[in-house]
């Protein structure tokens, strides 16, 4: 096994993925490997992960719980503080019951490890995140896909499936910033032997979940609520199933307890909606600056906005100017996008404001010139 050789075809192929080391907390305005960088790249949406209110919260968990919670859900490690939360979800999503997991992957393959047994076949959209994905491959089903957000090609897909099933998608697709339509999925998908399941990991706290009955809704705490974890909502006999059934749930240690009073008041503030009105005032803003210069954004009402771009090796070109500009836009490659797409994700926050926007954007007009 000649590792070297594989990075470094890796790298000939302009795919060599790199970390850089924030030197600060995360915001719209950090410091990146010691250089002061206005931040378009991050998940956190909603400008949450630095909150003081939740850090407060977060500080007040630790003095109640201390810092790790010791041991599995099902051992000794679920606490007063994660039924709390979970109820919480669970009413936020109006749903009968929610399940906490330690990260929207592990939740993922959890639903898929559940299921093993239970069902004959999946279909899942084109787009679909990686975890879903390789859940698939976990219970070793054949990975069958319908064309992104093509209800016709859903159909004739479902036509053909025997036995028990699950159409799966993202809400938000993470590369695209588009959404699936949900209510139309649903009512392709009417039949008893079949199940529906959803990842809102970037839509959840930004866009009303939409969960048709007996459907399965999973979503992320790190991303727009600025904590950390993941939960599965749905039917009361489904949750008690995924507790008894879901491996990554059996085996893993609960998240800290702590955590789970630092996302109760993330959960609070996003019920205030002040942070996602703001949210939503910056995406319009820049879509309407971004059109003015004549930048050709991918067509997205989320917080993620993509501007694609072909060529791996251009699109790092261009993230690495931005960079060098004070401006942090990560170039997003396959495999995580497909062949010849490559391309700048920018991530818009709450905390962003206007002259940000336009200074960004009319650097991005200046750099693909």
């Amino acid at each position: 096994m000649n590792f070297s050789k594989k990075i470094s075809d890796i790298e000939q192929n302009h795919l060599l993925r790199l970390r850089r080391i924030a030197n600060s907390a995360q915001g719209t305005e950090m410091k990146i490997d010691g250089k002061k960088i206005v931040n378009f790249c991050s998940n956190d949406y909603l400008s949450l992960a630095n909150h003081p209110q939740i850090k407060e919260a977060l500080i007040k968990g630790i003095s109640l719980y201390g810092v790790g919670s010791g041991a599995s859900h099902l051992v000794s490690g679920h606490s007063d503080s994660h039924h709390r939360l979970e109820e919480a979800l669970a009413d936020h999503t109006g749903q009968q019951r929610a399940l906490l997991f330690s990260s929207g992957y592990s939740a993922n393959l959890g639903i898929f490890s559940a299921l093993r047994d239970e069902i004959n076949w999946s279909l899942q959209d084109k787009l679909n995140h990686a975890s879903l994905i390789d859940g698939n491959r976990l219970i070793g089903l054949p990975i069958q896909r319908y064309l992104h957000n093509n209800l016709d090609s859903l159909k004739n897909k479902l036509q053909k499936q025997i036995g028990n099933g699950l159409v799966v998608t993202d809400s938000v697709f993470s590369m695209d910033g588009d959404r699936a339509d949900i209510e139309a999925i649903n009512k392709i998908l009417n039949r008893p032997e079949s199940l529906l399941m959803q990842d809102d990991a970037h839509g959840f706290g930004i866009f009303e979940p939409n969960i048709p009955k007996h459907s399965i809704y999973m979503a992320t705490l790190g991303k727009a609520a600025g904590v950390m974890g993941a939960f599965v909502a749905g039917d009361e006999d489904f949750i008690e199933f995924l507790i008894q059934k879901s491996r990554p749930y059996i085996y893993t240690t609960a998240i800290p307890s702590s955590l789970c009073e630092a996302t109760l008041k993330s959960l609070e503030l996003i019920q205030k909606g002040e942070q996602k009105e703001k949210l939503f005032n910056n995406i319009n803003y820049f879509k309407k600056f971004a059109s003015k210069l004549g930048l050709k954004f991918s067509i997205s009402e989320s917080a993620i906005q993509p501007l694609v771009i072909g060529s791996s090796s251009k699109a790092l070109k261009l993230s690495r100017k931005l960079f060098e500009d004070g401006f942090f836009v990560n170039a997003i490659r396959p495999p995580t996008v497909p062949p010849n797409t490559a391309r700048l994700r920018f991530t818009l926050s709450a905390d962003h404001n206007f002259q940000q926007i336009e200074l960004l954007l009319e650097k991005v007009k200046d750099v693909m010139a």
